[in-house]
């Protein structure tokens, strides 16, 4: 069964072009990981400081193991363009149609 991953990020309102230009540049690096089945991001349309990233793991064990791939240089990119601290957390499908 797959999990799903969904992470929300605030940006700061100068920054808007700056996170979205930043989660796109480590997509293909959270695609790579050993367990991940696909990451999608999207931007909100009340709000595009607003940022949510959706990703299926096959178990919550493998997102947590990528999560230490993470480079210190990258999270230091992250921190300035931040509104808020991230927030999210894993849920399984319940029903589809």
């Amino acid at each position: 069964m797959s999990i799903y991953r969904i992470g929300e990020m605030q940006a700061k309102p100068e920054s808007i072009e700056a996170m979205r230009d930043f989660l796109i540049s480590i997509m293909d690096g959270i695609k790579a990981s050993q367990g991940c089945a696909a990451v999608q991001l999207y931007q909100s349309h009340d709000d595009p400081a607003k940022f949510t990233m959706i990703e299926v793991w096959d178990g919550i064990e493998s997102h947590q193991a990528s999560v230490k791939n993470i480079s210190p240089d990258d999270l230091a990119k992250i921190r300035p363009i931040l509104a808020s601290a991230p927030g999210g957390g894993y849920f399984e499908l319940v029903s589809s149609t």
